[in-house]
């Protein structure tokens, strides 16, 4: 069974794994599609959300970090 590695004061500033990294980019990249569109459509919830989503997203994915270089041990 795989332990994650969760230490938040720790792990905020260590590198972030990849496969953390590219699923935070992702989420930020698709969010700002999407806030752009509604943007456009008028649809301001949809921005807000969608925005709020990325970014919290991406934030997140910095608190992972690496042990033994895999993220997860």
């Amino acid at each position: 069974m795989a332990k994650w590695n969760f230490d938040m004061k720790k792990n905020y500033y260590k590198p972030t794994p990849t496969r953390w990294r590219k699923l935070g980019d992702a989420l930020l990249g698709v969010s700002t599609t999407i806030t752009g569109f509604a943007i456009y459509e008028e649809a301001k919830w949809v921005a807000i959300a969608a925005l709020v989503t990325g970014v919290v997203g991406k934030f997140l994915t910095n608190f992972f970090g690496e042990d033994n270089g895999a993220g997860v041990i």
